[in-house]
């Protein structure tokens, strides 16, 4: 499996171990304000890492590519500013309403760059075939 399939199942785990004790808190104090957080936490660090991580799993040719590793390193310093300042702002804390702005274009960045990697030309190495039942 590619080093960058690695980081992000490893990140993506961070994320919803995260995600869950975040989850717990809010129902341990039965006070729901940073479900918008949780579930930031959750889907764009757990899930979308996740999916990330197995893309480049599948095909690993690009991968190994620099923009893969710039990718990685731009959408998740995205995730790891933004679920934070989200969740203290959430809590009342409007001065970090710039920060989770900031968080977002970051994030959003990576989006676009990780877009620009499926588009890329590139040979897709792993092709799934039909199991034969012969």
């Amino acid at each position: 499996m590619p080093r960058i399939s690695q980081l992000y199942f490893k990140t993506a785990i961070l994320f919803l171990i995260i995600g869950i004790l975040m989850g717990l808190n809010m129902a341990i104090s039965q006070d729901h304000t940073v479900i918008g957080a949780h579930a930031h936490c959750n889907l764009l660090g757990w899930v979308t890492m996740a999916i990330f991580g197995g893309y480049h799993a599948l095909n690993p040719q690009k991968a190994e590519t620099r923009l893969a590793m710039i990718q990685y390193y731009v959408y998740t310093a995205g995730i790891v500013l933004m679920v934070p300042s989200l969740y203290l702002m959430l809590q009342g804390n409007a001065a970090m309403e710039p920060i989770v702005a900031l968080a977002s274009v970051v994030t959003f960045v990576g989006v676009l760059l990780f877009a620009f990697i499926i588009f890329s030309s590139g040979k897709v190495v792993v092709t799934p075939s039909a199991p034969s039942y012969r």
